[in-house]
């Protein structure tokens, strides 16, 4: 079955969370994903705060941008997470927009030599590993998590071009698309994440841009322009429930195994919670 989630978008203030969260959780909501978008909202913190407010809801952070911490301290932090809230919580590791990372003086030379060095060096960490390694970036020495998690914790990688893609198969449990991505362009990046995953098993993950109540096809037009995308392009829906599981089922049949709806800033972010779990989630079966 795909799993069906939501975003909680950084531009929505803090406080906004816990309504959304608890929404969710009440309206039967598989997922609620965190962006660690510069300079809004830490994806941990909100993390935090969303696991305790709720108890089913499955929260995933997609993602987190590398160049911001160290390794061993994400690590930490997502291994307390998980054995405060064991099976609830998952993370994406990611680039980072790298203006930003500019801006904050973290941009890399190669962001490609970071997420492998990363990626492989937290999921070491999470596993219970002692680990030592000397990369061009992560360098750790005899570092063992006081309390890594109690049971086997994911980690996705957020990917957009073919080599993070076959990163992300190589090295992380599940990959995370971006929004305004085709069906066809779901097509390619299994293709590409599956080759690399040589026949272990994994997950991909897309956001969708699904817009819905008054005007739908207008915010959504505008919406697309908005991330500077070709409003042309099958990049999202606009519609009422039955439209919006319609192409959930379209991206799902793509290649994802499981679909975020993200809707505008200016949304209500409580009602679409309420819609996606209590009208869209349904007609999924």
């Amino acid at each position: 079955m795909t799993a069906l989630g939501l975003v909680f978008r950084p531009q929505y203030a803090p406080e906004q969370l816990r309504p959304v969260a608890q929404a969710a959780d009440a309206a039967g909501v598989d997922e609620l994903w965190l962006w660690e978008d510069c300079f809004d909202e830490s994806g941990i913190a909100t993390a935090a705060a969303a696991l305790a407010w709720t108890h089913r809801l499955r929260v995933r952070m997609g993602v987190l941008p590398v160049p911001l911490r160290n390794a061993a301290l994400t690590a930490m932090e997502v291994a307390t997470l998980g054995r405060l809230f064991p099976g609830r919580v998952e993370i994406g590791l990611g680039h980072g927009v790298q203006e930003w990372m500019g801006q904050i003086g973290a941009r890399v030379e190669s962001p490609m030599t970071l997420l492998r060095e990363y990626v492989a060096a937290v999921r070491s960490l999470l596993a219970g590993e002692t680990v030592t390694t000397e990369g061009r970036y992560v360098q750790l020495r005899d570092v063992t998590l006081g309390w890594p998690p109690a049971a086997p914790m994911s980690v996705h990688v957020g990917a957009v071009k073919p080599k993070t893609i076959a990163l992300a198969g190589e090295l992380a449990d599940g990959l995370v698309v971006t929004g305004g991505s085709t069906p066809d362009d779901i097509r390619a990046a299994r293709k590409v994440y599956d080759a690399a995953r040589a026949g272990r098993p994994g997950r991909v993950t897309v956001y969708l841009m699904a817009i819905s109540g008054p005007d739908a096809n207008a915010r959504l037009t505008a919406e697309v322009r908005r991330w500077g995308l070709d409003p042309a392009g099958d990049l999202g829906v606009a519609g009422d429930a039955d439209a919006v599981a319609a192409a959930v089922r379209r991206w799902a049949d793509a290649g994802a195994d499981a679909v975020v709806l993200q809707t505008t800033a200016d949304d209500d972010p409580v009602e679409y919670a309420r819609f996606v779990g209590e009208q869209v989630r349904p007609r999924l079966g």
